[in-house]
């Protein structure tokens, strides 16, 4: 069941890939990637901010569905979940850019790699299928990513977006049905 927990389903789905890939090969601890703002990053090396949700456009769902013999229920949302992945760097100034762009060149890597979720159990999977999630690594200009990074007195820092797409918000909302029981069928000679 895809509830309101999903967009926060999502996000720890993706920091989890991303730690089984990063830890400990590249980072030493997996509390060092999470979902994060870059204004409010904490001990993050690695952080996902979600910045925008939208109606998926490729997903529009408009029929009810079956939930039991005497109910249905209304069509569910899909969503487009859009992320930006931001490294940070503790390590000597000398060093701090290369090896941010060895965690940004990683991570990266991983995503394009593992491309694709079940939907259900939001576990990388081969191809895509009904109800699966695609990650796709988006093309944005500096000046839109600028746009993105709203922060004030916060320094632009390389970065690198992507989408989770589509991704499924049932309904709660159910409408009660009567099966057919009778049918009469009158015929008039003409």
């Amino acid at each position: 069941m895809a509830d309101y927990t999903i967009i926060a389903d999502v996000g720890n789905a993706l920091t989890g890939l991303l730690r089984s890939g990063m830890v400990p090969e590249m980072l030493l601890n997996e509390e060092s990637i999470g979902v994060c703002s870059p204004e409010d990053k904490g001990d993050f090396l690695l952080g996902l901010f979600l910045y925008d949700v939208r109606p998926s456009e490729l997903m529009r769902n408009s029929e009810m569905r079956m939930s039991d013999r005497n109910t249905q229920k209304y069509p569910s949302m899909h969503l487009d979940l859009y992320y930006m992945a931001t490294a940070y760097s503790n390590g000597d100034v000398k060093f701090r850019s290369l090896e941010e762009h060895k965690i940004l060149g990683r991570a990266m890597q991983i995503l394009a790699d593992n491309s694709i979720l079940d939907g259900q159990t939001l576990k990388p999977v081969s191809k895509m299928t009904e109800g699966a999630i695609g990650i796709e690594l988006l093309s944005l200009s500096l000046e839109e990513k600028m746009k993105i990074w709203i922060f004030p007195n916060k320094p632009y820092k390389l970065s690198f977006c992507f989408r989770a797409s589509p991704v499924e918000l049932e309904s709660r909302r159910t409408r009660s049905t009567k099966r057919v029981v009778d049918i009469d069928f009158t015929v008039q000679e003409g």
